[in-house]
């Protein structure tokens, strides 16, 4: 579903400032993959992300999705086969439009507008069904203002927005990071039955390592631009952050020196 084939990336190239952020970057996802990304500062993680939706171009490399070379296209090109799911919660709603208003123009992104109405009675059925799963009481919300959530009501109506036409591939970057643990547990809860239900293809990048090796059936570690790590099946189940941390200081020949992820044990 995904492969990424030898990308580099650098910034501001000649300059006092220049930053390698991707070094040789290879990973290949099966349809189906939940894979969780971890890494230190700088290591690449929201680079590798935004090289994939296009952001802006690479240096040089490949990107492929479901078996189409999506290299040379600009963002916008590239958004019909992609969700993706932001840190900021106030990232990905528009914020004085209703509930059902947000899902509605998801649900209708990449077809031609019309003059019809603007949400049908079957859809608001749909998505009442929808939110309700969520158990966050937000099926009896439906026409309240998206700015008026609450962080973590917000970053679940944007988890169902970027999901719910499918996508081939769902970018997940550190979008529990900003919300308190116990909204941040519903969030990844919700985002664990989202991809289980429509067997859909996933890179979450986080700073939990304890979420990375919870969630997911693989997990990689990012450092200096490329995977040094990359551990799925039998063994990531039986994965302890303690291990993990020897096994990044083995690869790696230095210790994980990152407070956010060692203090997020």
């Amino acid at each position: 579903m995904l492969e990424i084939s030898n990308i580099y990336k650098t910034f501001n190239k000649g300059t006092v400032n220049e930053k390698k952020a991707l070094n040789g970057l290879n990973l290949k996802l099966n349809d189906g993959d939940f894979c969780t990304v971890i890494g230190g500062n700088g290591a690449g993680k929201s680079t590798m992300l935004n090289a994939i939706a296009g952001v802006w171009p690479v240096d040089s490399g490949a990107i492929m999705i479901d078996g189409k070379d999506v290299s040379g296209l600009p963002e916008y090109k590239r958004a019909p086969y992609l969700g993706r799911v932001f840190q900021d919660p106030m990232t990905g709603t528009v914020a004085d439009m209703e509930i059902i208003e947000n899902l509605a123009i998801a649900a209708r992104r990449g077809q031609r507008r019309g003059l019809a109405w603007g949400v049908k009675k079957e859809e608001k059925e749909k998505y009442y069904e929808m939110l309700k799963e969520f158990d966050l009481g937000l099926e009896n919300r439906m026409t309240s203002k998206v700015g008026l959530l609450s962080g973590g009501q917000r970053q679940a109506i944007t988890l169902l927005m970027a999901t719910i036409k499918k996508p081939k591939l769902l970018l997940l970057d550190e979008h529990t990071a900003a919300l308190d643990p116990k909204t941040a547990a519903k969030v990844l809860e919700l985002s664990d039955k989202i991809i289980s239900e429509h067997n859909l293809t996933a890179l979450m990048v986080t700073h939990n390592m304890r979420d990375a090796i919870v969630h997911g059936n693989r997990l990689i570690m990012l450092n200096e631009g490329r995977v040094i790590l990359d551990i799925s099946g039998e063994e990531k189940k039986n994965l302890t952050v303690e291990h993990l941390l020897e096994k990044f200081e083995k690869v790696s020949g230095s210790k994980l020196e990152n407070d956010r992820m060692l203090l997020a044990d």
